[in-house]
């Protein structure tokens, strides 16, 4: 294959990356240069090049980069097994999918829905694509994060149009595409700046409905019926016994272990996915406090909550920064809380989010990635603090930097005393990252989900309970124990 980049705009369905030699559906993750820089240093550190060499840590680094704007190869559905057994919810499911097809004139084979082989509440569901998929003349431009959403299953919401065609009406079928840097004036007629396809669909609404009112229109704005990547749509659909989850954010609550009885905190718990899993695992017996400190994803986690019918969960707005209390001996329902309160807690910490999948653009600073690491210290102090002797601390984030993961246990371990790594289970992901000066036993204790190390951009063959392991966002955990 010749090592060359087709000369041709981003709207081409292939791309060739230049070191690996592969395949690609789409560019690279778009980053300000300033922060693919620092990514650069941070898997080409001094640890890591001696350990792999130089063009091995290039290669795995390109591959992240490309992995990242592309999405996962299937579906994770999070089974409220509390609920029902998992097989029920499985057979459940793939009745309401059949009724799905069976609305669609097209003739598709049924999707195959498998457990997944070590998590108990996990249901796996392949995603089809990249499909050949031809582009058509009318063109719907939507917003990068809108076009992430097409690619995992979702319809297009009016909200996340920007650009349709001037005389669009609803019934017309667009080709939509997604804005990869955000420069598409909302309300444009034609985009011919940096875009890519995802897919065809119907509009359901007219271009006066969308751009041509004072109120931002609301609802499905194009339904997508040829979609680059087809995943069911989960519109809707067992609501109260399915819940769509990335796999390593359903095995932290396995890892953090919860027992009937406990109080557990979730101190960054919005939109709530964890916390209805903890929950869960306790039996809905004992309590889980959610905080937040955004008044209406509380709300959404409250909603979550009563969807799930789950009855032991009680979310306060509230800063976890300041949840220890300055009076030690104070009983509290809500925050703030006396210290060691909490049998385990949840520190599913705000990151800079660059593991998540598929995210084709991002256009923060490094001053804003860098921003994460002292406030993710303070809340990890709180969390100290909050828990009891012999209680157990997870630490979580869904992004790559070593600041944010490996170094901030490093950190952790000299800064607490008292807190020892714990073994994971379950263990699906890889070690902690080289760089961050840990012992390889303590690397071996943490959770590393790096899908750059075994990604390929079109390998469906493999079973799809063999790849799901693999194929994830990028993400991180960590146990530890205080005694």
């Amino acid at each position: 294959m010749s090592n060359s980049i087709f000369a041709h705009s981003f709207c081409l369905q292939t791309h060739i990356l230049i070191l690996t030699g592969e395949m690609s559906v789409f560019p690279r993750i778009s980053l300000k240069p300033e922060v693919t820089e620092y990514l650069r240093n941070v898997f080409l550190n001094k640890e890591v090049l001696a350990a792999v060499g130089p063009q091995e840590a290039e290669s795995r680094f390109q591959k992240l980069l490309t992995c990242l704007s592309h999405p996962p190869s299937y579906t994770c559905v999070r089974a409220s097994s509390h609920l029902a057994p998992l097989e029920d919810i499985r057979l459940r499911l793939e009745e309401e999918l059949k009724k799905q097809k069976c609305s669609s004139s097209a003739v598709e084979p049924s999707v195959q829905i498998a457990p997944h082989p070590r998590i108990t509440d996990v249901l796996l569901l392949p995603v089809d694509g990249p499909r050949p998929v031809e582009q058509l003349s009318s063109e719907v431009v939507v917003g990068a994060q809108c076009g992430s959403a097409v690619l995992r299953g979702a319809h297009v919401f009016a909200p996340g149009i920007v650009a349709s065609p001037k005389y669009m009406k609803a019934g017309d079928m667009v080709s939509v595409f997604s804005d990869l840097e955000g420069r598409c004036t909302r309300g444009a007629t034609s985009f011919q700046g940096n875009k890519v396809f995802v897919g065809n669909g119907v509009a359901e609404m007219d271009r006066s409905a969308i751009f041509g009112t004072e109120t931002l229109a609301r609802g499905v704005g194009v339904r997508m019926v040829d979609p680059l990547y087809k995943s069911p749509s989960f519109d809707g659909v067992l609501s109260s016994m399915v819940f769509l989850q990335n796999l390593p954010s359903v095995v932290v609550g396995h890892v953090l272990a919860p027992r009937p009885g406990e109080r557990i905190l979730d101190m960054c718990a919005a939109p709530g996915g964890k916390t209805c899993h903890i929950a869960a695992l306790m039996g809905d017996k004992g309590e889980v406090v959610a905080l937040d400190r955004i008044r209406n994803k509380i709300d959404r986690i409250r909603q979550n909550a009563q969807m799930l019918s789950l009855r032991s969960i009680k979310a306060f707005c509230f800063n976890s920064t300041q949840a220890v209390s300055n009076e030690p001996t104070q009983e509290a329902e809500g925050p703030p809380f006396p210290p060691e309160s909490f049998d385990r807690v949840l520190l599913d910490a705000p990151c800079s989010g660059l593991g998540q999948r598929p995210n084709m653009a991002n256009t923060w600073s490094l001053k804003e990635i860098c921003s994460y690491p002292p406030l993710q210290r303070k809340l990890f102090q709180a969390a100290v603090r909050l828990l009891k002797k012999g209680g157990v601390l997870v630490y979580s984030t869904c992004t790559v930097t070593l600041a944010e993961n490996e170094e901030q246990v490093a950190w952790a371990l000299k800064t607490f005393p008292r807190l020892t790594l714990q073994p994971q289970e379950p263990h699906i992901g890889s070690e902690g990252m080289l760089g961050a000066g840990l012992s390889p036993q303590q690397r071996c204790l943490l959770q590393r989900f790096s899908p750059e190390l075994s990604w390929e951009p079109t390998e469906t063959t493999a079973p799809l309970t063999c790849r799901a392991d693999r194929d994830t966002i990028g993400f991180f955990i960590a146990k530890f124990l205080k005694t």
